[in-house]
């Protein structure tokens, strides 16, 4: 089960293998999706563009958005069943576990494995924290990792034993507190480094009272995303459609019978005291004329000049190193000195040999 604050969604999935959200503010189901891959077990969502991640049996990860009824992305992750998934808030890493005791760091901008590791006896939960540790449950053990995605890990920065296995962990937002639930309780470990020590006062302030929480969910119920913006790249949204601009542009001249984008005719203005006479107007036009010609040749002129110093500046780069000396250029001189050696004539009592 995963909530979408900024869309106000639960998103629930069930052993029959469907996918549901419901809109909590109305009380609507908004979309229920059959995925036809068995029990879901392992569920998690993608903070950044409200994506939600699935684990399967069969080692595949697949990434749904409630306006498709097919995954948007497929990815084989594991060669056994997917035991855990988790990704970073800023939806760049996603990391999971599997059954063959793997731990694989994607990166979801080019679904491409970044980093493997291989833990003795697998991990069952994993959390990641706001400043980017990793926590990862295995048995009744848990182990903290810092910087899995840039540098490759050796040990774990923190470990802890708790009483029993461990069946859920994670971190406290804008705390250095891992919350543990295991078999004997639950158990809050501090973990040094993990909360953001910088938050939004406009976003989420913890520090905030009960009347501006309320304030608070009444603007976020008013600014509530629609389901429909739900997609993989949420940039999208601010971009131009250059294929519908061109198109409703044509449709608008059509319309109009001519172009309202077009330069217009230059026209010089009526001067007095004799400055409008038929030369100066002429004169005025010549000016303006070719106006749009001279800045595509000026144009033209600087690239070339630009051009023209990079080759420069590319030549007197190879002509200084070509001239720095190795180590081994003093095996070529000698080579050279022995072949005009060789080459030398030797004369013999008159006779050259």
């Amino acid at each position: 089960m995963q909530f979408l604050p900024y869309h106000f969604l639960l998103a629930t999935v069930s052993a029959t293998g469907f996918l549901q959200y419901l809109d909590v503010s109305v009380g609507k189901e908004v979309a229920a999706i059959c995925t036809k891959t068995g029990r879901l077990d392992v569920m998690c969502q993608n903070p950044h563009n409200a994506i939600i991640h699935l684990g399967h049996h069969n080692g595949t990860v697949t990434l749904w958005s409630p306006n498709q009824k097919e995954a948007l992305v497929k990815m084989l992750c594991h060669q056994g069943g997917v035991r855990s998934v988790a990704v970073d808030k800023t939806g760049t890493y996603m990391v999971t576990s599997g059954m063959d005791k793997k731990l694989k760091v994607y990166d979801i901008r080019a679904f491409k494995p970044l980093k493997s590791y291989f833990l003795p006896s697998g991990a069952s939960c994993l959390s990641l924290s706001q400043r980017g540790l990793l926590s990862a449950a295995t048995g009744d053990i848990v182990q903290v990792y810092r910087d899995v995605w840039s540098t490759p890990v050796t040990k774990p920065y923190m470990a802890h034993r708790v009483r029993g296995a461990v069946w859920g962990l994670h971190f406290c937002p804008f705390e250095d507190v891992l919350g543990v639930g295991h078999g004997g309780g639950f158990t809050s470990m501090l973990v040094p480094g993990a909360g953001e020590p910088n938050f939004d006062g406009l976003d989420a302030n913890p520090y905030r009272s009960v009347k501006q929480r309320q304030e608070w969910e009444v603007k976020a119920l008013m600014e509530k995303i629609q389901p429909e913006l739900i997609s993989l790249d949420p940039t999208q949204l601010g971009q131009v459609d250059r294929a519908t601009f061109e198109q409703r542009h044509q449709d608008r001249v059509q319309a109009l019978g001519f172009d309202p984008l077009a330069k217009g005719k230059f026209i010089p203005k009526h001067k007095k005291k004799g400055r409008s006479s038929a030369g100066s107007v002429e004169k005025r036009k010549k000016q303006v004329a070719h106006e749009d010609q001279r800045d595509v040749i000026r144009k033209t002129v600087e690239d070339k000049m630009t051009i023209e110093k990079e080759r420069k500046e590319r030549k007197k780069t190879t002509a200084a190193l070509s001239n720095q000396k190795s180590a081994l250029d003093r095996f070529k001189i000698e080579n050279e000195r022995t072949l005009c050696v060789a080459q030398t004539p030797v004369t013999f009592c008159g006779r050259d040999l």
